[in-house]
């Protein structure tokens, strides 16, 4: 009888930058009994889940939750604000910057789409230019992606709320912190971000299926003129369940038990502070194991690194997407791979939500292993860098 090819033993790395992995704890939190959702005990899961969002967005504003992808919150916070033909500042940051820009056209917006080279944030000069010329205030809101899940490049998010604000500008601020949420630092309410988009699967450590908006007053009074038709998203309904605790139409119950869970570990265990700490010293780590090969990190401003991921471009004539499959094959990982215009040119590695550094430790070895058996140009050092980073006494080296 010939030999069967055997199946890999122990646990797969889920190493892309989301959806993430699921705390054991969360996975058996949205396992109980799913409850009447206008009972009593769903109006008291409700109120807590979303209290617990505001503290994780750093507002004391309106925040939503839909039954959703992140797509979904995207397409929410266009539509409660704006109407057909109102003016977009958006900038070609990355994938997703490039997918909420054709969403917004082919909800009748009118976009002006700053180009970008996916390896750099959005310039906060150029947000002060572009509105500084717009005298008559026709653009009526700027989105920006706060880290851009394609590329690991994060936005200064404070300069360009200075740069609106240098310019007397009435737009609306709209953040996607779909992989920045509950990783890095951000701040909803102190920032003066009008509208901020999110999703459950990467910081906050759930599966998919849950979307957020946060909502600032200015947001609010706009929806009441806005033109642009709403109903499954429509801000007015839901915005009810910070004080009632119910949706307006049926929930993801389960999800919300997970979230719960995942609200616990967040704020009241580990603490936003230390979250924000930790993924920092990954990110470094990682970037030092980069470094190490002799590879290019695709961020091209030191500033702009995220914490969330890190895009690694591998060398020409080679490509990253055989490195990946070699890395699956090989060692049961899964890293994220080019979008767009980066198909091929470069892997991603997330090292975000629940998450150590014994975790970390394994993913790099596992990428190193993969650049020498794909044949990728490198150097034997980039695993002893991290390794050297992660061991200091102070967690630095």
């Amino acid at each position: 009888m010939k030999n069967q090819p055997t199946g890999h033993t122990g646990r797969h790395f889920l190493q892309i930058p989301g959806p993430t992995n699921v705390p054991d704890r969360v996975l058996h939190a949205i396992a109980a009994p799913t409850i009447d959702h206008r009972g009593p005990e769903f109006a008291t899961l409700g109120k807590e889940v979303v209290a617990g969002l505001k503290r994780v967005f750093q507002t004391k504003g309106t925040v939503v939750i839909y039954p959703s992808s992140g797509t979904g919150a995207w397409e929410a916070a266009l539509v409660n604000t704006l109407s057909p033909g109102d003016r977009v500042l958006m900038f070609e940051t990355g994938h997703f910057a490039s997918l909420w820009r054709q969403m917004a056209t082919r909800l009748g917006l009118d976009i002006e789409f700053v180009a970008g080279d996916w390896r750099h944030g959005v310039d906060p000069a150029q947000v002060q230019e572009k509105l500084g010329a717009d005298r008559e205030h026709r653009i009526k809101a700027v989105c920006v992606v706060h880290n851009e899940t394609s590329t690991g490049v994060t936005t200064r998010i404070p300069e360009i709320r200075a740069a609106i604000d240098a310019a007397r500008h009435p737009a609306l601020l709209m953040v996607d912190t779909i992989s920045s949420l509950a990783s890095m630092d951000y701040r909803h309410d102190e920032w003066g971000v009008d509208v901020t988009v999110a999703g459950s699967q990467k910081g906050l450590m759930l599966p998919p299926g849950l979307g957020f908006n946060a909502v600032s007053d200015k947001a609010l009074a706009a929806g009441k003129t806005a033109k642009l038709t709403r109903s499954y998203w429509d801000w007015q309904a839901m915005a009810e369940t910070g004080q009632t605790g119910f949706f307006p139409y049926t929930p993801a119950t389960n999800l919300l038990y997970g979230l719960r869970e995942a609200l616990t570990m967040l704020l009241d265990e580990e603490g936003l502070p230390a979250v924000f700490r930790r993924h920092q010293r990954h990110a470094e780590a990682t970037r030092r194991a980069v470094v190490g090969w002799g590879l290019t990190v695709l961020c091209a401003d030191p500033r702009e690194y995220s914490s969330s991921l890190t895009a690694v471009l591998v060398p020409d004539a080679h490509d990253a997407d055989r490195v990946r499959d070699i890395i699956l094959d090989g060692f049961d990982m899964s890293l994220g791979t080019g979008l767009g215009k980066l198909k091929g040119k470069i892997f991603r590695i997330g090292h975000l939500g629940h998450f150590n550094d014994l975790m970390l430790c394994g993913t790099l070895c596992g990428v190193e292993m993969g650049l020498h058996r794909a044949g990728i140009p490198h150097r034997a050092g980039g695993v002893a860098a991290a390794l050297e980073f992660l061991g200091a006494p102070d967690g630095a080296a």
